[in-house]
């Protein structure tokens, strides 16, 4: 039997349909997307450099030009997927080897602190002066961009492990890739995976710079500074937007990745 006290003291909630649930961090996007149709789409304000809403949307699809876009996108992840994969493996072996064995830290730490001191575009005429404006010098210099934090934090998470950890894998007389395998991995993993993290996050930005910078070729990079040359503000908009979204979505992977690895790490 139904309890008509309670139907009547219940409170009227609107349908979830009606009012959907919107993220905490959408509503600024939203509130900006809203002022650009209603200053730029409705004519309020006009200027050579915006462009309505909803001709940067639809560039991609409806523009013959806009279209390329998705081959620029698609050539973009394949080089910083080959490009962060070579640096940051190498960031973490050479962290690795330099956290655990005192003379190579010696040897080789000194030198890679002075290399990272040098800003990072500041690479590039030097690299295309090595390798051409090829895809050998962009993929040099995406692997350069990872390399560095991957490195440092491989390096310091390895030697921040307690004393005690290493006393305690001298009693139980573990092999070296023991050790490696059941105490200097686990115990460095989190700063290893924050390495990875701003890595990942280096290397798309220095794959958008090298095909910007070095220009030749395809990628998103290129993709803008030709819509820049042929003065099409549609196609660098939503070319910007792309690389925001990209980035985005890197961040949001690493930060997945992180928890399922570590748990109990806070989010």
């Amino acid at each position: 039997m139904v309890d008509r006290t309670a139907l009547i003291s219940a409170p009227i909630t609107a349908p979830a349909v009606l009012y959907p649930r919107i993220a905490p961090g959408a509503w600024l996007p939203l509130a900006l997307c809203l002022a650009w149709v209603l200053l730029i789409d409705t004519g309020l304000f006009e200027h050579p450099l915006m462009v309505p809403l909803h001709q940067v949307l639809g560039a991609p699809f409806f523009d013959a030009q806009g279209r390329q876009l998705w081959g620029a996108t698609a050539t973009s992840l394949v080089r910083v997927a080959l490009g962060f994969a070579v640096g940051a493996g190498l960031g973490v072996v050479l962290g690795l080897a330099v956290g655990l064995h005192r003379p190579s830290q010696l040897a080789v730490a000194p030198t890679i602190h002075a290399l990272r001191q040098v800003a990072l575009f500041a690479w590039i005429p030097l690299l295309t002066a090595w390798f051409g404006n090829g895809d050998v010098a962009k993929a040099v210099f995406i692997a350069l961009s990872s390399f560095f934090p991957v490195y440092l934090n491989t390096e310091q998470g390895v030697r921040a492990i307690p004393p005690t950890y290493r006393e305690v894998a001298a009693i139980a007389r573990l092999r070296p890739w023991q050790r490696l395998r059941r105490l200097v991995l686990p115990a460095a993993l989190p700063s290893i995976l924050i390495g990875i993290e701003i890595g990942l996050l280096t290397a798309w930005i220095g794959t958008v710079g090298a095909e910007y910078a070095i220009g030749t070729g395809r990628g998103i990079g290129s993709y803008l500074a030709t819509a820049r040359d042929v003065f099409r503000m549609d196609l660098v908009l939503v070319g910007v937007l792309v690389l925001a979204l990209v980035g985005y979505l890197f961040s949001r992977l690493a930060h997945t990745l992180i928890h399922r690895l570590i748990p109990w790490r806070p989010r």
